[in-house]
């Protein structure tokens, strides 16, 4: 399963993202869009294949990349559906303590 966090948890990352998903870039293209060399540039689209975010097609020499959409869209729904869990969990526990705070009646509880 792609590790959509490992993915985004970048910049650089995000950003090629959301240039390849909107057209197929060759590999010269991503690199003129950061002040970073192009060894750098191709770790971040390394890490972005291993993940299996990236479909990537070679003409000669050249590589050109395009977004995996069916694969990201699954990691993203997945990362919807873990950041849901935790903020219900977050709101389960902010009830609770407020049901609590008001049970003892004086709606502040002192330390």
């Amino acid at each position: 399963m792609t590790d959509i966090y490992r993915a985004i948890a970048d910049p650089i990352r995000r950003h090629i993202l959301r240039k390849i998903a909107q057209h197929e870039c060759s590999q010269q293209e991503i690199v003129r869009d950061f002040s970073i060399s192009q060894p750098a540039v191709k770790k971040h689209l390394a890490i972005l294949q291993e993940e299996d975010l990236l479909i990537v097609r070679r003409e000669g020499k050249y590589c050109y990349y395009r977004l995996n959409t069916p694969v990201f869209q699954q990691g993203y729904q997945h990362l919807q559906s873990e950041l849901g869990l935790i903020l219900e969990d977050k709101l389960s526990r902010l009830k609770y303590f407020i049901e609590e705070e008001d049970g003892d009646g004086s709606g502040i509880h002192e330390r």
